[in-house]
Formats: C-alpha cells, sequence, structure tokens
C-alpha cells in the first residue's frame, strides 16, 4: 500500500479518497477537454471496439501521430497524470487547458514521464518547455479534426449529467451521487474506494475535496488522478450511447397535442442543444426553432441557460414527467 496522507491511499487494484464528514461541501464538478483528449486517443488505440464509440472511432482512426500518441497507451495502461490538470469549472475550454499544460513544472513532467515503460519522448524530459509547446499543437491539431465537430453535443450531455448530479448532491447528499457513478466505485465509512489499479498517489491536502468529471470518452471504465493535489475521478457520463442514436419520431398523440415541431424538438432535447443544432437536427429553420422554443419556454417545458458564448435549452422536469408518460419510442431517448 502507498500511502496518500489522511485523503488517498492504493493498494494493487483499489484507490481509497477519504472524504470528511461534510463531503458534500468538498465535492465539485468539471469538464475537460484534456480529459476528453486522453480518454478519445485510449479508444483509438484499443484493440477492441466499445459499440458506444464505434461510429466515432472508425471517422477517426488511425488518429494522431508524435508526441500526443507516444503518450497515451490503450486502456489498462499509464498516461502522465500531467496531460490531465483538474479542469477549473464546467465552461472546458480548451485554449485555457492548454495555457496550463504549457506552464506544467518541468519538475512534475520528468518525474511522471518517469512512470512510463521504457522512453517514449526523451525530447520532452530534456527540454520541457519545447516539447510542452509542441504537445500543445498536436493537442490542438487532434481537438479541431476529431472532436470539435461533435463537442456541442458531448458538451451538452456532459453539461446534463453534471445538473442531474449536482441536484442530486444538494437534495440527498454525497453517498446517494458516489454511489450511483461507476460499478467499481462505492462509497463507504467516510472513504471512496475505487477498483482500479492505475493510479498516481500522491499527498493530498487536507480540504482539498474531489472533483468529479462527466466522460464521454472513458465509458465503460472509471479513472482517477491525484498527482495535482486535488483528487479527480472521471466517470462515463449518463447516456452517452445517445450520441450516436438517430431519435425515434415522436409518437402522434404527443404530436397532436403539441404540434409536429414542438414535440420533435422536446423529444431532441434529452440533451441540452443550441437553438442552431436543433435546426440542424430537425432539419427547421432556426427562426422556426426560436419560434417553438417560445412556445415551450411560455408552456413551462422548456428552459434557457447561457454555457459560455452559447445558449444551451433543457427540458424541465415538467417535460420530463410529459415525455414519462409518452410511448416507448420516445422512452428510448431519455
Amino acid at each position: 500500500m502507498r500511502s496518500g496522507g489522511n485523503h488517498l491511499a492504493q493498494t494493487e487494484s483499489m484507490v481509497a479518497i477519504a472524504l470528511p464528514p461534510d463531503a458534500a461541501t468538498r465535492i465539485r464538478f468539471g469538464v475537460s477537454c484534456l480529459w476528453e483528449v486522453v480518454t478519445s486517443l485510449r479508444v483509438l488505440h484499443g484493440r477492441g471496439d466499445h459499440p458506444v464509440h464505434r461510429r466515432w472511432a472508425d471517422r477517426n482512426r488511425p488518429g494522431p501521430g508524435g508526441l500526443l500518441a507516444r503518450l497515451v497507451p490503450p486502456a489498462g495502461g499509464y498516461a502522465p497524470d500531467f496531460l490531465t490538470p483538474p479542469p477549473a469549472g464546467l465552461t472546458a475550454d480548451l485554449d485555457a487547458e492548454l495555457s496550463v499544460l504549457r506552464q506544467t513544472d518541468h519538475d512534475v513532467v520528468r518525474a511522471h514521464l518517469a512512470l512510463l515503460a521504457g522512453d517514449p519522448a526523451p525530447g520532452l524530459a530534456e527540454d520541457p518547455d519545447r516539447g510542452l509547446a509542441r504537445l500543445c499543437d498536436e493537442i490542438a491539431a487532434y481537438w479541431a479534426s476529431s472532436i470539435a465537430p461533435d463537442w456541442p453535443r458531448m458538451h451538452g450531455l456532459l453539461d446534463a449529467d453534471v445538473r442531474r448530479r449536482a441536484h442530486r448532491l444538494a437534495t440527498d447528499g454525497a453517498a446517494a451521487v458516489l454511489n450511483d457513478l461507476h460499478d467499481r466505485v462505492r462509497w463507504t465509512g467516510g472513504t471512496l474506494l475505487v477498483d482500479q489499479r492505475h493510479c498516481t498517489a500522491s499527498d493530498v491536502p487536507d480540504g482539498s475535496g474531489l472533483v468529479l468529471i462527466p466522460s464521454v470518452f472513458a465509458w465503460p471504465a472509471v479513472l482517477t488522478v491525484s498527482a495535482w493535489g486535488t483528487p479527480q475521478l472521471a466517470y462515463p457520463a449518463a447516456g452517452v450511447a445517445t450520441l450516436t442514436e438517430t431519435p425515434a419520431a415522436p409518437p402522434d398523440a404527443l404530436s397532436a397535442l403539441l404540434g409536429a415541431g414542438r414535440a420533435r424538438i422536446l423529444s431532441e432535447l434529452h440533451v441540452p442543444r443550441s437553438t442552431t443544432g436543433l435546426a440542424r437536427r430537425t432539419g427547421l429553420t432556426a427562426g422556426g426553432v426560436s419560434q417553438h422554443l417560445r412556445v415551450l419556454r411560455a408552456a413551462g417545458l422548456v428552459t434557457t441557460h447561457r454555457e459560455g458564448r452559447s445558449l444551451l435549452n433543457s427540458r424541465t422536469a415538467a417535460a420530463e414527467t410529459l415525455l414519462a408518460a409518452a410511448p416507448s419510442p420516445v422512452r428510448r431517448l431519455l
């Protein structure tokens, strides 16, 4: 067992993160572009395909080469923890995250590289400033070609996951949220146990808390990192499979009640979407979508919130209740 202060310890196959009695106040959520970069590369480098990611992987293989590819092994191997600094919040700004990565302490870079098998990135260890700049350029290029085209939908799904779990954290407490993250994660006696072999266990300062990071590409695994002082746990976001689904048409009864356009829009909002995204998904004009959204908003079925520079539309609890009573073609999207 490797000690991690009074907050984190690790056995060969179990990570234990101890949180204080007021755990709910020490937990925050974050969304990270860099976590998606690392976990998506694991998908591309893996020998087998998980059906959830198959379409995306087929479009994007073989993936990038260069330094980035050498640092991220298939699932089960160790990727340097400096690649995934704790996210600042829910906005998920790649440029801001790359700025943090570029400024990584040289000793941290070398210490993490020393944990890799062989010497896959000798130039990075010898000249971290130059190597990190090159690495960030490779990440930006990979993001633009492989993740950015799908990011609005992905981010909408991650945002919906955070909103649901944050609400549950406030109403039901830490245990309810932590025990619902993954079947390899459980909360017992003030300690979060994660069945996972790979984690760099380092001292975790008192009061540092825990960052929970929903991820599209982590599925079906759960991943932990503690090397930045604050433990991070990346888990599969709920509803990842819906990203590749073609939603079924709304049932006739719902269309008769709301109108075909509004029913289709409501069914598409199983993840938050922008007005432009809804227009692209439904084939309606942006102006038509805006008119339908105004009606749905006035009826208490849709709410709109700002996320960075985007305005995202989400279903309300009343809309969820309405759709839950609808026939199975709509329920399959929830």
